[in-house]
């Protein structure tokens, strides 16, 4: 019988080396097991939902997304917004999903896994939720701060204050308003320049000081304390956001806000700037990049369905942008509107003085000059634009759309 030709050495390299990649593969679901045992896991698939959605749903969808809308041509970026969600945000969203549920470990881990080289980017990650906590706790002492002037009557920001010297009231108050008075002097005790270094402010310090012990107190645990904490923190603005909306449903310019909001300007499109910052809008959005994301599914079962959690999250967190703009749009329109029918009194009080003195001319608005009140915005702007050309400098077109500009 005649002997087997010997392998050649490289053929027999590949042979192994194939052999030990079919093996390792074969391993990963036992060592997913053991590791499953090893570390800690989410009580409930609820717990899990809550902490990826309150971690991605924060000041970037309340906050910055009605900014941007606003600035960038209101449903058009929605659309931009959208469209850049489904191309990048996901699938990135996806694919840390996936490496924290394979992998098991936190963004540090992830990376040194995939490659040694790469853990910088890990530690990189981290620098960055440090940094974001810094103003992000800034902003919740703020809050807090807020919160606790909020139960004096009358409120301080509802009336300029008195000076205890003259016995009148504040010039510097008076020149503004009462609320960026309380916002700038009273919250911030900011000074003229950033030369000038002020006062040490207390409350203001105590307040951060208790936004730091707050998050401590939320993570001293692990996810054993901050599971609990995210039934309370990530349900709680949903409640507070519906009934803004309710509210200010119910005020006069709504309709107006949300026209604007969702009206698509569509050569804002031209502009790259405006690509630059949905696309920034949907990484700041869902998180990308912080870490934190892969930390959260590292705590998840390895066969757990991370797909659907990507979607998931996803639309929970672009329905939470669209909610909290229109909480901001309705208000922005019932704050326009104030201001136009605000305009619309103050000209019709100058017909109004106008007839006093036998003024009558055949540009004449056919509605009551004296009462204001019974003059609706459309039909004083179309008297307006009717015969604005022969007006003098003393009448003003009241344009709802450009106090919604502004």
């Amino acid at each position: 019988m005649m002997e087997k030709p010997a392998l050649d050495s490289s053929e027999e390299r590949a042979w192994l080396g194939e052999d030990q990649s079919e093996m390792q593969l074969a391993a990963i679901p036992e060592m997913a097991e053991s590791n499953d045992e090893d570390r800690p896991a989410w009580d409930s698939k609820m717990q899990y939902v809550l902490a990826q959605v309150g971690f991605s749903v924060g000041l970037g969808n309340v906050w910055r997304f009605p900014y941007l809308c606003h600035q960038n041509g209101g449903g058009a970026f929605m659309i931009l917004y959208v469209f850049l969600l489904l191309i990048v945000g996901i699938p990135l969203f996806f694919m840390e999903l996936a490496a924290g549920q394979s992998i098991r470990q936190g963004s540090i881990g992830v990376w040194k896994h995939i490659s040694p080289k790469l853990i910088g980017i890990g530690f990189s990650s981290c620098v960055v939720c440090f940094y974001v906590a810094l103003y992000y706790n800034v902003i919740i002492a703020w809050s807090l701060f807020y919160l606790g002037n909020s139960f004096q009557y009358p409120l301080p920001w509802e009336q300029c204050p008195t000076d205890v010297t003259t016995n009148e009231t504040v010039k510097e108050c008076a020149s503004s308003s009462p609320t960026p008075y309380f916002w700038f002097r009273k919250a911030l005790d900011i000074t003229n320049s950033i030369e000038e270094s002020g006062e040490f402010n207390v409350i203001m310090t105590g307040c951060l000081l208790a936004a730091w012990a707050i998050v401590s107190l939320a993570m001293i645990k692990g996810i054993k304390s901050s599971a609990r904490v995210m039934y309370f923190s990530s349900v709680f603005p949903y409640v507070v956001l519906f009934i803004f909306l309710i509210r200010g449903l119910l005020l006069d310019g709504a309709i107006d806000g949300i026209t604007y909001m969702f009206y698509p300007k569509l050569e804002i499109w031209g502009n790259v700037q405006v690509w630059r910052q949905a696309a920034t809008q949907v990484f700041f959005a869902l998180g990308l990049g912080y870490g934190s994301v892969i930390a959260y599914s590292s705590y998840n079962p390895f066969h757990n369905n991370c797909h659907r959690d990507a979607l998931m999250v996803s639309c929970i967190n672009f329905m939470t942008s669209v909610l909290a703009s229109l909480v901001v749009f309705v208000v922005l329109g019932f704050r326009a509107k104030t201001i136009a029918l605000h305009c619309v009194a103050e000209n019709l009080g100058v017909l109004t003085h106008m007839s006093s003195n036998g003024s009558s001319q055949y540009w004449w608005p056919p509605f009551t000059v004296t009462d204001p009140s019974s003059v609706s915005l459309p039909e004083y702007r179309q008297w307006y634009n009717e015969y604005g050309s022969m007006l003098g400098p003393q009448f003003t077109d009241c344009n709802l759309e450009e106090e919604m500009n502004k």
